[in-house]
């Protein structure tokens, strides 16, 4: 069993910014495809960002695109997500999650992901 553990949220003004990590379990950390997904009051959990095996290939959603990234380091078993110019609307429990198995390089859809971190909160002041 793979566990997911995040790390670095917490309370910022708007425009400010956040890095969070995502820290695996177990030695197969660079076989798996990587996301990151929020969640919102009152919302449906939304794909932010997605990463390859390799980091090669990566996804954003339109409304973080330009302010986020995504990135890996496969020798410590971790996967970020750097928040630039952070907006109210980015507050949210922010997961982290893992496909071990990617049909795709990029993994975008939840229902795809076999393992799930125990989410970060996220809060934006204006």
């Amino acid at each position: 069993q793979v566990q997911l553990g995040e790390s670095g949220g917490g309370s910022v003004q708007a425009g400010g910014s956040l890095r969070l990590s995502c820290t695996a379990s177990g030695r197969a950390f660079s076989t798996y495809a990587m996301g990151w997904f929020r969640q919102a009051p009152g919302k449906e959990r939304e794909n932010v960002a997605a990463i390859s095996r390799r980091g090669t290939f990566t996804y954003y959603a339109d409304s973080v695109k330009g302010r986020f990234t995504i990135s890996r380091d496969n020798a410590k078993n971790t996967a970020y997500l750097q928040m630039n110019s952070l907006k109210p609307e980015d507050t949210a429990i922010y997961y982290c999650a893992a496909d071990a198995a990617p049909r795709t390089p990029v993994v975008v859809t939840s229902y795809e992901y076999d393992y799930w971190g125990q989410g970060t909160q996220v809060t934006v002041s204006s």
